[in-house]
């Protein structure tokens, strides 16, 4: 007999995991803090490799409907000098491994795929606690109590289930990204729109600073601004005060290019801090009964475009493994643990690279290097 599945976070991951589950008539329950899917917004674009979240979700049986979801000529590539000066402009030729899609439009498919209610909305984590024998209980702010013998922690960077396993902790790296978006850009801001081109744009220079950008569906520019401060930098900006927030991050760009600085100081939507923190590289932990993680909550690394391609691949392989050790939880964990640490060991090797890369002191060059394969 199968073990039921209990997962707490409905993220990509989380939600691959459960589909892969139901794929193979295994139960799953997932407990989400947010009160419903569309509480708040899922993100931009999100390109799919071929090599880990189209495997995903070959294994979830969505690839079919995947496919209706990509936006064509968003693996189109831009670099910038701060001038507006084109350094490299890469076209979709069609023929990339990468196709592009909205995170929302693919968390609400894995959402659609799954029986009605098993996702449980509104079901914040405020304490998990092991039981013994492999059991544990997680309490949830609502009130309501689980006991579940698998338990998989889904639920990102700062995972309340972590901690059964692990004593890491996110630390920031010393750079933030501040996200903001233009509306209807080809009409009110056309040589924004121009200059961030059919899909993503960055523009960088030496110090850990620039801005990106990617287009999103029709006229939209999801803009994300980096700048290498320390924390106590960002938090002397009032982020609840836009007008302001706008004009002080603007500042770190005079001189640049206007239809690059006008990303920033038009946004339509407040600016975010998007603070970067990570895991340490090859964080692993040893055999608990009854518990694992995937994803961020597993490890967390710089932005390469890895992230949720990663979490899905995660979802799929537990959920394998999973399927393949029907009552015996142990076998399972163990044989997906063993794979995690080695891929998650290399991930995040990788995207250390690429992030010094984008942001060191001969940016936007290593960017280019990466892009053109002389890296």
């Amino acid at each position: 007999m199968q073990t039921p599945v209990t997962i707490i976070g409905a993220g990509l991951g989380g939600l691959t995991l459960a589909r892969v589950l139901h794929v193979h008539g295994i139960p799953a329950t997932v407990y989400e803090a947010e009160p419903s899917p569309t509480a708040r917004t899922q993100g931009g674009m999100l390109d799919i490799h071929d090599y880990n979240g189209q495997l995903a979700l070959q294994a979830a049986g969505l690839m079919d409907a995947f496919r209706g979801l990509i936006l064509e000529g968003r693996e189109a590539t831009r670099v910038l000098a701060w001038d507006g000066t084109v350094l490299l402009d890469q076209p979709d030729d069609g023929t990339g491994g990468r196709p592009e899609v909205l995170r929302g439009e693919l968390r609400k498919l894995l959402i659609d795929s799954l029986p009605a209610g098993t996702v449980r909305w509104g079901h914040k984590v405020s304490s998990v606690r092991a039981l013994g024998d492999g059991r544990h209980e997680v309490t949830f702010a609502n009130g309501t109590t689980v006991v579940t013998r698998l338990l998989v922690g889904a639920d990102g960077a700062w995972s309340r289930v972590r901690p059964l396993l692990s004593n890491a902790t996110p630390e920031y790296v010393g750079t933030s990204f501040i996200e903001t978006y233009l509306f209807d850009a080809d009409t009110r801001h056309p040589a924004s729109a121009k200059a961030v081109g059919g899909g993503a744009m960055a523009a960088l220079v030496p110090g850990g600073k620039g801005i990106q950008a990617h287009r999103e569906s029709g006229g939209t520019l999801h803009t994300y601004v980096a700048l290498t401060q320390p924390k106590e930098w960002f938090a002397g900006i009032d982020f609840t005060d836009s007008a302001t927030a706008t004009a002080r991050i603007a500042q770190e760009f005079t001189g640049w290019a206007p239809e690059l600085t006008a990303l920033i100081t038009d946004g339509d939507t407040p600016p975010v801090l998007r603070p970067i923190n990570t895991l340490p590289i090859g964080h692993r932990w040893d055999r608990v009964p009854g518990v694992t993680l995937l994803g961020d909550a597993a490890h967390l690394t710089r932005p390469n475009g890895e992230g949720a391609n990663l979490a899905m691949y995660d979802g799929a392989e537990l959920g394998k493994a999973i399927a393949a050790h029907p009552g015996d939880v142990e076998a399972a964990l163990t044989a997906y643990e063993e794979a995690l640490f080695i891929r998650s060991a290399e991930a995040a090797i990788e995207a250390t690279r690429d992030f010094g890369l984008c942001f060191d002191d001969n940016a936007p060059h290593g960017l280019i290097s990466l892009l053109t394969g002389n890296a």
